[in-house]
Order: structure tokens, then sequence, then C-alpha cells
């Protein structure tokens, strides 16, 4: 162990990735307000408030605005920096928005308080990074360019080195290496962080799940190797397909080179709070398995394999778990092995259970169609041509950074939006989530105003605008 003081960072997830991994990401703001002052004076380095999954579970299940959620968060959030996940030109949808929406979005968070984007793009195709990494920078706010972490036959030292440096060159201020899965080993990790910090000049932070039991032992690791932050939750928030805890972290590193500085009788009454407030949700508190070794042999993250149990009771199919867990690894190899994180994950999943209950490519998803025409990305390995061409024909994928390819979309959305529009973040919400948005703005406007929507389309030649029906 070096002699060397390093204070290790911690970003704490508990307000973000920690209740989508383990409560359905339905913590709602009534729930986080109460406890915000002591959270902000622990002295976490950040965190992780919004992004990922939240933005669309407030408008669709908590009757929230995301905005007003990420703006009361900044105002009781005085001390600690905040910070969001971002999926690169996805935002936080499923698919690749136009870089208007895309810049705008990013401008808007801003000025709403972010402070730090953890940028990634599930293909780790570095072109979907650029427009957000530029319009962040552009912004003054910190970038946290991302690698999302899997294992493959093309996944291995150097690819991650070559990612590094394309995210160095289009202005990196810091990485962050995102173990979605929790398959990264100690070991492996401590060689990728070492080599990171050999190579670049920029702060490492590293994030994972503690799903497959290696967590905590990956992280000391990454520690030792040089990584200058990590991710955890307040211990009654974390483990299983949750990050680390927060708690044993910090007794671990204290009164070494890598002391954390923060107070564990601090983080105790925290976890006192969290511990009631968890038994709030306990509908949708479904996880019960210690460590699952299902990922370390399919790859496959314990909220894939919620859906994976949901979809097949669907299809009374529940006995076929295990054919659809041994068929992710076939259609991961023959979509030239995309890391499984959102949305390639919902990509790789859906298609397997339909292999396996109708037949190998029987009937393929709009999204596996759109995928093989290289509308996420380019693949980290060439696609099975035999099923490209089942798929898709004769049709030429797109090679270009799917992005040029769409159209401006902010403006229409304004336009379609017609008399819901009460703040420009309303269009934003509208253009990534039509569906979604459209409804919960409809809800808003008739409790503000109390017009039910058949009245809204009554009025609309004095309202000086047009509903238009999705």
């Amino acid at each position: 162990m070096t002699a060397q003081t390093r204070k290790i960072m911690i970003t704490d997830t508990t307000w973000r990735d920690s209740h989508q991994s383990l409560l359905a990401t339905r913590m709602k703001l009534e729930d986080m307000l109460p406890i915000a002052q002591k959270m902000d004076e622990v002295g976490f380095y950040s965190m992780e408030v919004w992004g990922g999954a939240t933005f669309d579970t407030c408008m669709r299940f908590l009757q929230e605005d995301p905005w007003e959620r990420l703006d009361t968060i900044r105002k009781a959030l005085k001390k600690t920096k905040i910070q969001m996940l971002l999926r690169g030109q996805n935002l936080v949808g499923y698919k690749h928005y136009a870089d208007d929406i895309v810049e705008e979005f990013i401008k808007k968070s801003v000025a709403h308080g972010m402070d730090i984007f953890r940028i990634f793009d599930a293909m780790n195709d570095v072109r979907n990074l650029q427009k957000a990494m530029e319009a962040a920078k552009k912004e003054g706010a910190h970038v946290q360019a991302t690698m999302s972490y899997t294992i493959s036959p093309v996944h291995d030292l150097n690819y991650f080195l070559k990612m590094a440096q394309d995210m160095v060159d289009m202005g990196a201020d810091s990485f962050c290496i995102k173990d979605m899965a929790g398959i990264l080993k100690p070991y492996a990790a401590y060689e990728l962080v070492s080599e990171l910090k050999k190579k670049f000049p920029l702060p490492v932070q590293v994030h994972t799940h503690y799903t497959s039991g290696m967590a905590s032992m990956m992280y000391l690791k990454a520690i030792e190797a040089g990584a200058d932050g990590i991710d955890t939750a307040i211990s009654p928030m974390a483990m299983g397909t949750s990050q680390p805890a927060t708690e044993p972290m910090v007794a671990t590193l204290a009164d070494t080179p890598y002391d954390t500085g923060l107070n564990l009788a601090a983080l105790t009454e925290l976890a006192e709070y969290y511990k009631e407030t968890r038994k709030k949700y306990k509908v949708f508190d479904v996880y019960t398995a210690g460590v699952d070794t299902n990922v370390l042999l399919y790859q496959v993250p314990g909220g894939m394999l919620s859906n994976f149990i949901n979809q097949l009771k669907e299809q009374n199919a529940g006995d076929r778990l295990n054919d659809v867990l041994e068929e992710v690894p076939r259609v991961r190899a023959d979509l030239g092995y995309p890391p499984l994180v959102t949305p390639t994950s919902q990509i790789v999943g859906t298609q397997a259970v339909m292999n396996v209950l109708l037949g190998r490519y029987k009937m393929v998803t709009n999204e596996v169609r759109a995928y093989m025409k290289g509308q996420y990305g380019a693949t980290p390995a060439p696609v099975n041509e035999e099923i490209q061409k089942l798929i898709i024909g004769d049709e030429k994928p797109i090679t270009g950074r799917p992005a040029d390819y769409i159209e401006p979309g902010l403006e229409q959305a304004r336009k379609e939006i017609g008399i819901y529009l009460q703040k420009e973040e309303d269009a934003l919400s509208y253009a990534i989530f039509p569906q979604v948005a459209k409804k919960f703005l409809e809800e808003r406007y008739a409790a503000k105003t109390h017009v039910d929507y058949n009245l809204a389309q009554n009025n609309e030649a004095t309202m000086g605008a047009k509903v238009y029906p999705l």
C-alpha cells in the first residue's frame, strides 16, 4: 500500500441509482427532503440525484415534475455537488434524440443547478457522447466521461484505453468506469485503473452494483490502483442490485492513506432514517437474492433478471427462465457484443425472450431492427451477418453518427404540446417521453385551471392552440 495520502471521494447514490435498483425508482421527493440537510452536511464529494430512470418515473408514476424535483433538491443541498446519469444522445430516454433537444436539455439542467454530468453510451460509441459532452462543457459543467464495462472477446484492456483516449480528446474532465452488472473483478479493476492513471492525468471514479458479491473487494483494489472516487449508498439502501454500503467502506478506509474523512456516526444517523423509509416502498421492494451468480455466468444485471421473470410469468412460461438466460449471450454475440445497459439490455433481453418462446428470430422487435440498421451506433464487434440479413434484408446500415440522421425536434414538440406548455422545460419532457409527458401535462393543466381535457379540446379556437392526439 502506498504511503501517499489520497482522500477517497464518495458519491452517494441513495436518491438515484440505489432506489432505482431496489425500489423500482419509486422514492418520492417527500421522503428525501426531511433528511436532506443532514445528508448535505456529511461531506460527500457529490450526490447522484437525477437522470437514469428518475425522469420517466417522476411523470409516469409519482405525479412529480422532474424539473421541479431538481429545483427542490438543488435548494435543499447547499454544500454538496449534485450529479446526474445521462445516456449520451439518449439523454434520459431509450432512443436517440436530435441534437437540438440534447443541447437544450443540458442547458436547462445546468440552469436548474446540475454540477456534474456522468455521460455514457450503451454501445460505448464515443460519437454518441460527443454532443452531450460539448453542450455540458459549453455550460461550464463537469463532464465525467463514462465507459460501460463489460466482458467479451473484444472488450479487453486496449479497448477501454482507446476509448479513454477518445474521451480525453473530446474534453473529458474525469473518467467513470461504469460496472452496471457488477462483473468487474477486483484484479481486473486494479489493472484497468492502474493503466488509466498511468496514461491520463484525470480523476477516475468507479461505479458498480453488489449483485455478484465482488463489489467491495473490487472497490478496494481499484482504490489501491489509484481510483479517486467510488459510488456507495447508505446501508439500508445498499447491497443486492444496489451499490456497496457507505458505512463499511468508510470504516475500512479510516486511518489509512485513503481515509474518506466522513463521520461514521453521522452516516449511522442517516441509516436509521432510510431503514424506516424503505419500509414505505415494500410493494416495490422485490429483490430477495443475496448474491446472484447468474450475473457472472450470463452478465445479466439484476434489473434485467427481474424483467425476465415478469415477462415469462405473463406468458405462463416461468419454467423457461434458464433457457432465456442461456439465450442472452447468443443474442448478444449476434448483435456484436453490446454492453448490457439501458437501452441495449432491454433490446437484447426482450429478443432473447422472444427467441425462446417463438423460435430464434421468428419475430424481432422494432428496436432490434433499428439496432441492425445502425441507428444505435457502431457495434463493438461485427454483427452476425446472416442474422442481420434475416432482419433487414439487403438494406444498408448507416455508418455515420446516428443523430446526424435525425431532424431537429424541439420546435415540433412545442407545437404539439400546445396549451399545455407552461414552461420551456415542458417541451423537453414531451420531446423525450411524448405519451408519458402528454398525460402528465394534461393532468397538471386540468388541476391548475379546473379545465379537463375535453373542455380544452372544445376551446381550441379561443385558446389559440391545437391539441394533437398521439
